[in-house]
C-alpha cells in the first residue's frame, strides 16, 4: 500500500499544477485569447495561430525550450526551432516565400510608391528615439523600433543579428500582434487623417508592365541595395530570388515549392518556436509592457506618417493620389493593402485602391528591411 501511495504521490507531483505561478497561468490565458483571435476572427491566423500554441505549451511545459545541457543531454524539440530563428534562416525563407506569392508590378508601374513606402518607415525611427528615452541600450532600440514596420520576420532577423535574443518573445510577438491587427489599428489614424473628399478620390488605372520588366527588377534591386548595404542580403535576396522564380516563368516547381510547401513548414516553425519564448518568466516584466507600447506608437506613427505624406502627393499631383494608399506603405503584406482599399470602398464602394496601395506596400517590405540592414551597418554587425 506504501509503495501505491507513494507512487500516486510522485504521479501527482510530476502533473504541471504544482510547478505553475500566476504568471504561467497569465500566459496560458493571454495564447487562449490569441488562440481566439486568430480562429474566431481570423486575424492573420496562420501566424497567430501557431505563436499561441507555442505560447500555450512553454508555459505549461517549460522545458520544451531548453537548452541542451553540457553533459550532452539533448535539448527541448522547440529549442532547435529557435535555433534557426536565431541564426536568422527562417525570416529570410520566410522573404523568398513572399517574394514568390508577390505580385511586383504595382510597385513597377508606380515607382513614385517607394516615396510612401519610405515615409511610412518613419515609424521606426520614432521608436528606435522613443526607446532611448525610455532606457533601452542603442542595438536593443534598434531591434524594438523595427515593430514599427509591422513586419515580424525581419524583427526576429535584426533582433538575432544585434545579439538581442532576451528581447526577441517580446518584440516579435508585438510585431506579429500588430500585423494581425492591421484592420483595427490603422482605420481609425486613416479616417482622422483624411477627409471623405480624399478617401473617394479615384485613381487612374495603372499602365500594363512588362514580363521582362518583372524579370529585371528583383536583379536590379538585389544589385543596388546589396551593393549599398551588403548586411540586407539575407532578406532583400531571398525576397527578390522569390520573386524572380515567380517572374522567369521558367521554374514553376520552385516557385510553386517556395510560396506554398516551404512557406508553410517555416510559417509552423517560426511560429510555434516564437511562441515558446514567451515563457512567464520571460515575458512578464516592465522591459516587455515598454516593448508593447513602444511597438503600437511605433505603427501608430508609420501609418500615420505614409498617410500624411500620401496628403502631400495628393496636392502635388492635384488630386491624382488617394491619401490612404500611404498607410499601406507598412509591411504588412498584403493586408495593409487589403486596409486601404476597405476604408476607400466605404467612402465610395465603385473605388478600387487595392492594386495602387500594393505598390507602397511592397515598397514597405522593401524599406523595412533597408532600415534594419541600416542599423547592422550603424553597429558594424554582418
Amino acid at each position: 500500500m506504501s509503495y501505491i501511495l507513494d507512487t500516486l504521490n510522485n504521479l501527482v507531483h510530476q502533473t504541471a499544477f504544482f510547478n505553475l505561478t500566476w504568471g504561467n497561468y497569465l500566459m496560458i490565458a493571454v495564447a487562449c485569447f490569441f488562440l481566439y483571435l486568430a480562429i474566431a476572427k481570423e486575424f492573420e491566423p496562420l501566424l497567430l495561430l501557431p505563436i499561441a500554441f507555442g505560447m500555450l505549451l512553454v508555459n505549461i511545459y517549460p522545458d520544451i525550450i531548453a537548452a541542451p545541457k553540457p553533459d550532452g543531454t539533448a535539448g527541448g524539440l522547440l529549442y532547435y526551432f529557435y535555433v534557426l530563428d536565431e541564426y536568422a534562416i527562417l525570416p529570410s525563407l520566410i522573404f523568398m516565400g513572399v517574394g514568390a506569392m508577390t505580385d511586383f508590378g504595382p510597385l513597377i508601374a508606380n515607382p513614385k510608391s517607394f516615396l510612401l513606402g519610405a515615409a511610412a518607415q518613419f515609424g521606426i525611427f520614432a521608436a528606435y528615439f522613443g526607446a532611448i528615452a525610455l532606457g533601452f541600450n542603442d542595438k536593443a532600440a534598434a531591434a524594438i523600433s523595427i515593430i514599427g514596420g509591422a513586419d515580424g520576420p525581419t524583427s526576429i532577423f535584426l533582433a538575432g543579428k544585434l545579439g538581442q535574443t532576451n528581447l526577441l518573445g517580446p518584440i516579435a510577438v508585438a510585431a506579429y500582434s500588430y500585423m494581425s491587427l492591421v484592420p483595427i489599428i490603422q482605420p481609425p489614424i486613416m479616417k482622422a487623417l483624411t477627409t471623405e473628399k480624399e478617401r473617394k478620390i479615384k485613381m487612374a488605372q495603372l499602365r500594363p508592365v512588362s514580363k521582362l520588366e518583372k524579370i529585371l527588377f528583383p536583379i536590379i534591386v538585389t544589385i543596388v541595395v546589396c551593393l549599398i548595404l551588403p548586411t540586407t542580403a539575407p532578406l532583400i535576396g531571398m525576397l527578390m530570388l522569390g520573386n524572380l522564380f515567380k517572374e522567369s516563368g521558367v521554374v514553376r516547381q520552385l516557385t510553386e515549392t517556395a510560396s506554398n510547401a516551404l512557406m508553410y513548414i517555416v510559417v509552423i516553425l517560426l511560429g510555434t518556436s516564437v511562441g515558446a519564448t514567451t515563457s512567464a518568466e520571460a515575458f512578464l516584466n516592465v522591459s516587455t509592457l515598454k516593448i508593447v507600447a513602444l511597438g503600437l506608437i511605433a505603427f501608430a506613427f508609420g501609418t500615420a506618417a505614409g498617410v500624411l505624406f500620401g496628403k502631400i502627393m495628393c496636392i502635388a499631383t492635384h488630386g491624382k493620389v488617394n491619401p490612404l494608399i500611404g498607410s499601406a506603405g507598412v509591411s504588412a503584406v498584403p493586408m495593409a493593402a487589403r486596409v486601404s482599399q476597405k476604408v476607400g470602398a466605404e467612402a465610395d464602394p465603385t473605388n478600387f485602391l487595392l492594386m495602387h496601395a500594393m505598390g507602397p506596400n511592397v515598397a514597405g517590405v522593401i524599406g523595412t528591411a533597408v532600415a534594419a540592414g541600416t542599423f547592422m551597418a550603424i553597429f558594424g554587425v554582418f
